[in-house]
């Protein structure tokens, strides 16, 4: 089978399309044939391994997929082969194959492309369980939404709206802002502009930012910690911006605000039964048509390098995906 192999820890530009033999199955598991892989901010630093566990050597890189089951001896979990699915996996999605446990895995409702399973399940699981599960957003509130343009902030965007927030986007570009506003967002600020503090103030009457989803770090989560409300909840979900912000610990004591903390990764472990209940709203929600995903640009795999680029690029708008099945 094709696969994108990461032999040493490297840029995108030295890692290579390979041809390699498939995966070998054991008992329970089951053989996906993969249509569609998403690509993200982490799957660029686990290939450069800057991440904060490193996958052994060699790898093939991408986390989630979409496809279709085309072996489950014995049906582990229901499934059975022809199924549809979408996962979630350490890595292994970059390649025509993969084989999972079938925990992995959650059945795909009909009509759904390849191209938006692939792209929503880690972004739209991350913004459910941080805004409904971690700070238990309320109908009626303020939610700022930092790196309001990328994958996990656009997916940010459409589910607060659905939970009932008014929602602002903060964007370094009128084109991101616009993009934002085009997927949900109720308003949209300059958050590169020096007094985009006051004019955040004034688009929430004096209020403040009840919640804060940041995928960004760096000091707009200080500046942004500045804007929050009292008893105020700040999501920290990343580091897009590469720098890890230190926070004077006199700011949440004035605000009344609290930093949550939210790794996707840890969920299917520490809350198996709350990723279940959340996965279940959220496809309901995909399958009614509520909820639309948002697709950025679709690669080819032999140009998957593309991809990459593009993702870690400033000017990407939501996320990047690799066609793999033709």
């Amino acid at each position: 089978m094709k696969a994108v192999v990461v032999e040493q820890y490297a840029p995108i530009d030295q890692i290579e399309l390979k041809e390699i033999y498939p995966p070998v199955m054991e008992p329970g598991q089951l053989r996906i044939l993969v249509e569609a892989t998403g690509i993200g901010f982490v799957d660029g630093l686990k290939i450069e391994g800057r991440y904060q566990t490193k996958d052994p050597l060699p790898f093939i890189p991408g986390t989630e997929f979409a496809g279709i089951v085309s072996e489950a001896p014995g049906r582990p979990g229901g499934y059975q082969p022809g199924m549809r699915v979408m996962g979630m996996t350490r890595s292994g999605a970059l390649a025509e194959e993969i084989v999972v446990n079938p925990e992995a895995v959650y059945p795909l409702p009909d009509g759904i492309a390849p191209e938006v399973a692939a792209s929503f399940r880690a972004n739209y699981l991350t913004a459910l369980y941080a805004l409904s599960a971690r700070a238990m957003l309320c109908a009626g509130e303020q939610l700022l939404v930092l790196g309001a343009a990328g994958g996990t902030g656009i997916a940010a965007i459409q589910v607060g709206k659905l939970l009932g927030a008014r929602v602002i986007a903060a964007a370094s570009t009128l084109e991101k802002r616009e993009f934002a506003l085009a997927h949900g967002a109720d308003a949209a600020i300059d958050y590169t502009q020096a007094g985009w503090r006051d004019t955040f103030k004034e688009l929430t009457g004096g209020h403040g930012a009840d919640v804060i989803f940041d995928p960004v770090g760096g000091e707009i989560s200080v500046q942004a910690f500045r804007s929050i409300a009292w008893r105020g909840r700040h999501l920290v979900v990343g580091f897009a911006a590469g720098a890890i912000p230190a926070l004077p610990f006199n700011l949440p004591l004035l605000k009344g605000g609290a930093l949550l903390g939210v790794d996707l990764a840890q969920i299917p472990v520490r809350e198996p039964d709350v990723q279940k209940r959340l996965m279940s709203q959220l496809t309901g929600w995909l399958a009614d048509g509520q909820l639309k995903p948002v697709v950025g640009r679709v690669f080819a795999l032999e140009d998957f390098r593309d991809a990459f680029r593009t993702m870690q690029t400033r000017g990407a708008l939501g996320k990047m995906v690799v066609r793999i099945a033709k």
